[in-house]
């Protein structure tokens, strides 16, 4: 019997965490298989080697493994694999499959777009930037270099620059000491889910002088992340039924 196990990323924020399970909740209702159990990374419980033995217990022989996670880096790379590894140790009889996280994806660049417009209406100089968690793995800020210039010629705004919050590349910390005073610039964090991380952002903004910058909404569980993890489940269900992973 097939099953499907969603990791989120959990969060030490109760809404964080709240979020996650009510946004999977939502997408459990959209796809047709029997045992769909939702679990965590770190922070937060069920932990994902409960999420699968919940599976196993329902009767689950396939789990098909879903990382709520933006980008591919050390959680998505290591980490759930690691995890996964152990399962198939214990649980030789089950099989296991893994997916693919969101990406970059059209649907993603129209969220950005849509938070940018909720917070305020963007001057034809209008600059954004958006603040990526942060990883040492170098494809992270390759992708999110990708998602920048994509927002960037789609909505046609002047610049669209990139930062993140720890790891590899500038740090918002940086760009707050050498961010030019003038033009607007609209602040998007790439996250998810309400967080330590978010309440970091805002803090360091308190105290900055420029009242051109806007902090928006994260990008958050809306209906287009919603499409896309839906997408990336039959992805991984569809080769899973062919046989191919």
């Amino acid at each position: 019997m097939q099953a499907i196990l969603y990791i989120a990323h959990g969060s030490r924020v109760k809404a964080g965490v709240e979020q996650a399970v009510n946004f999977l909740k939502s997408v459990q209702q959209e796809i047709e298989i029997p045992i769909q159990e939702i679990s965590f990374l770190e922070l937060a419980t069920p932990t994902i080697a409960e999420g699968i033995a919940s599976c196993i217990n329902q009767g689950a022989t396939a789990i098909a493994i879903v990382p709520i996670l933006l980008l591919a880096a050390q959680h998505a790379k290591h980490d759930i694999p690691s995890e996964i590894d152990k399962a198939k140790k214990q649980h030789p009889q089950v099989r296991f499959t893994y997916g693919e996280p969101l990406g970059v994806h059209e649907l993603l660049i129209d969220t950005l777009q849509n938070r940018i417009l909720e917070a305020g209406c963007p001057t034809k100089d209008a600059n954004v930037l958006v603040i990526g968690r942060g990883s040492s793995d170098p494809a992270v800020k390759r992708d999110l270099d990708k998602i920048a210039t994509r927002l960037r010629d789609k909505y046609a705004y002047e610049t669209v620059d990139t930062c993140f919050l720890y790891g590899m590349g500038p740090t918002f910390e940086e760009w707050l000491q050498q961010e030019k005073k003038g033009n607007q610039v609209f602040i998007v964090p790439y996250l998810l889910f309400t967080g330590v991380l978010r309440q970091n952002i805002t803090k360091q903004l308190q105290d900055y002088e420029n009242k051109n910058v806007i902090l928006c909404e994260s990008l958050g569980y809306d209906d287009n992340v919603r499409k896309v993890l839906v997408e990336r489940i039959y992805q991984l269900i569809k080769f899973t039924k062919k046989g191919v992973l």
